[in-house]
């Protein structure tokens, strides 16, 4: 049986921190970064892993590249164990980080691209086979002669994740790829990874504060808060934890008083549109029939659950729990 890509047991990361109390005294307290977190990751997943700030996402990630030693637990990477043996693990991941660039500043892309192959070590017909698929993909084509200074930021992290990909790797962290995107570049890059995923069953592990990067790429999210994990299932079942809502919007033929249907709860009355919530466990068919029904309706709609709100409301009853 082929084992996980990623294994991690027990996985903790304690950091001390000195902190004054008084004029002159300081004193020294232990800060759980990551507090025996637990999870397997499978070869070709695409895995989203979310939480507040200062929850651990960016802790554990530094620990499975190698970047930081956990203080406890047991943490593989494709057999390897990251912070033992750095230079096998860097030919193994790719990583990208929305906010840092691992491109030569001052250098052309084309030039940039050419010296990571050769950091890398990747045989040149390789190179421009890897090189060629991912300028096509993520528009690079235009780019290659510029000097990444001059950049936006969506083409920034277009190029990032290519040089990220160029010696194949098993594994590609992602730490806010599409943070400060517009709506394009974000297409574009949820695109290329859905594809990337699908066609090269690279596996791919994704932390961001952009909800749809997790809705529209990650089947699987891990939910971690204080250093511990809170969740790891689906979207649906992540759902059901916060006891999300979804939302039929109505618009009738005129102005009414709030509609009345059993299983939902009109929220929001504006005109003659109305806003109905009800349990994303529910059914929608029944609601929309009996609406039709009963009231004069020129058109509706389902709106999905705010995953963001989901994660909101479960960290909110959490916090009124002792001890969570």
């Amino acid at each position: 049986m082929e084992q996980p890509l990623i294994e991690v047991d027990g996985l903790e990361k304690v950091f001390s921190v000195r902190r004054r109390a008084g004029l002159v005294r300081r004193v020294r307290r232990e800060v759980r970064a990551v507090d025996s977190i637990s999870f397997r990751v499978e070869r070709g997943e695409m895995v989203g892993y979310i939480g507040p700030n200062g929850a651990g996402k960016s802790t554990t990630i530094k620990m499975l590249t190698g970047i930081l030693t956990p203080s406890g637990g047991r943490l593989r990477v494709a057999g390897v164990e990251p912070a033992r043996d750095r230079a096998c693990l860097a030919r193994l991941i790719g990583v990208v980080f929305g906010q840092r660039t691992t491109l030569w500043w001052d250098l052309p892309l084309r030039d940039s691209y050419a010296l990571a192959r050769r950091i890398y070590r990747v045989e040149p017909a390789r190179f421009r086979r890897n090189l060629e698929r991912c300028v096509e993909l993520l528009d690079l084509g235009e780019l290659l002669a510029v000097p990444v200074r001059q950049l936006s930021l969506g083409q920034r992290m277009r190029a990032d994740i290519a040089a990220a990909l160029l010696h194949d790797p098993e594994v590609l962290y992602l730490d806010e790829p599409t943070i400060g995107l517009d709506v394009v570049s974000k297409t574009k890059v949820r695109g290329f990874l859905r594809d990337l995923n699908t066609e090269s069953g690279t596996t791919v592990l994704l932390t961001t504060h952009d909800l749809t990067d997790i809705e529209q790429l990650c089947r699987r999210v891990m939910v971690i808060d204080h250093g511990r994990m809170v969740h790891d299932g689906d979207l649906a079942a992540l759902h059901r934890l916060g006891e999300s809502e979804r939302t039929l919007v109505v618009d009738l033929e005129r102005e009414l008083p709030p509609i009345r249907i059993e299983g939902a709860r009109t929220v929001r009355v504006e005109g003659p549109r109305q806003w109905l919530a009800f349990p994303t466990t529910e059914r929608a068919a029944p609601l929309v029939a009996a609406v039709a029904e009963r009231y004069p309706l020129l058109d509706l709609s389902v709106r999905e659950p705010d995953i963001e709100q989901v994660i909101a409301r479960m960290y909110a009853d959490r916090a009124t729990v002792p001890g969570a």
